[in-house]
């Protein structure tokens, strides 16, 4: 028999999406989030074809695109904004749907909220698993409020830190990847129309994207600073020292910049759990179980299909069991070869003039593959 009732633990994109499909093939869907505000927060997002296709299958795409901004191409830029070349990208979710946008991380995340709870999900904010009691039928929950449930299916989507990962016995952790980003939100230039790279300047690179009619996201890969500098309220000063040397665009957005910008600065971390991401009937999905550096923009869109496809899996009419299992079947080589070529472009970037480095090829054969179905 299909699953009917379903804890998600984790509110953020991953466990939002989930939330959506699940209720709308009929299951009954609890959702616990750690925070006790459940709110959009946070900077741009780039969304390519594949996170578009399943944020449609959802039902929230066209609000996401009233405020976002689609785009179709790339430009390749030196660290002076002299350009190298442009690029089409592929439509990665089919020909129908626009092969990339951008988006603001709040505003994607307020039409998941919204759309949850228009669906009917049981919402709880401050609270979280405390303890799983599994059992062949089912799944007992303890709360950390003191509450308790029983469920056919949980499912932590509760980020890359997760601690679901650690309950059902998986001991995989994060690793840094030896790069790290600042991000900022921006007034966006008149001049900027899809996203952009620079190379060649004094750090890993720099780039930005739009993300609405007025504003954009831009971002700097840098090398992995004092770890005491990690948080969303980074040093605007530190950036502009950081930036210097980059010119065109992304230096005149760093230059405009007001002094009371949130600068958001993390080490970049990767995860891959290897091995089935269920014990029994206990899962995690998304980010709790693959991570990867953002360098070809495929993070949100591996954790979206995760969501759908498990869905649709464990709503069809297979056992739990081989459902999980079909499932695994279909993901792990897919977030693999995203993750394991994301990796190879951030060592390249890492220890530039690598003898064989074609970060072109890679990104190209890894986006054409993900052409394909999920």
């Amino acid at each position: 028999m299909p699953v009917h009732k379903v804890l998600v633990v984790g509110g953020g994109i991953t466990g939002s999406v989930l939330c959506l499909a699940l209720a709308q093939r009929g299951a009954e869907v609890e959702l616990v989030e750690i925070s006790s505000q459940w709110f959009g927060v946070g900077h741009g997002i780039t969304l390519q074809g594949n996170a578009l296709k399943a944020l449609r299958s959802v039902g929230v795409l066209d609000r996401v695109l009233d405020r976002a901004v689609p785009f179709d191409r790339m430009r390749l830029r030196r660290a002076d904004g002299g350009l190298i070349t442009e690029l089409p990208t592929p439509h990665t979710g089919g020909p129908d749907l626009p092969s990339t946008a951008g988006a603001l991380r709040s505003d994607l995340q307020d039409a998941l909220c919204d759309a949850v709870h228009a669906h009917g999900v049981t919402v709880r904010l401050g609270v979280t698993v405390d303890r799983l009691d599994p059992s062949p039928d089912r799944v007992d929950v303890t709360f950390t409020d003191g509450s308790a449930g029983a469920y056919d299916l949980v499912v932590g989507a509760d980020g890359i830190h997760s601690r679901m990962r650690a309950l059902i016995g998986i001991d995989v952790r994060p690793r840094p990847v030896g790069m790290s980003i600042f991000r900022v939100v921006a007034g966006r230039p008149a001049e900027m129309d899809c996203a952009e790279v620079y190379y060649g300047g004094p750090r890993f690179k720099a780039g930005y994207s739009p993300i609405s009619a007025d504003q954009c996201y831009a971002y700097l890969l840098d090398e992995n600073l004092d770890a005491s500098l990690v948080g969303p309220r980074a040093s605007l000063s530190l950036l502009r020292e950081r930036g210097a040397g980059y010119g065109g665009t992304w230096g005149r957005i760093l230059a405009s910049l007001p002094e009371d910008t949130a600068v958001d600065y993390r080490w970049i971390e990767s995860i891959l759990v290897a091995e089935p991401w269920h014990r029994g009937r206990v899962m995690v999905i998304g980010d709790a179980a693959h991570a990867c550096p953002p360098l070809i923009a495929q993070g949100a869109a591996m954790c979206m299909e995760d969501a759908v496809l498990l869905a649709e899996l464990v709503r069809g009419g297979e056992p739990v069991e081989k459902a999980l299992d079909h499932f695994m079947d279909r993901r792990l080589p897919r977030v693999r070869m995203v993750l394991e070529n994301s990796l190879q472009l951030a060592q390249w970037e890492i220890n530039p003039g690598t003898p064989g480095a074609d970060p072109a090829r890679i990104m190209s054969e890894t986006l054409d593959s993900l052409t394909a179905a999920a």
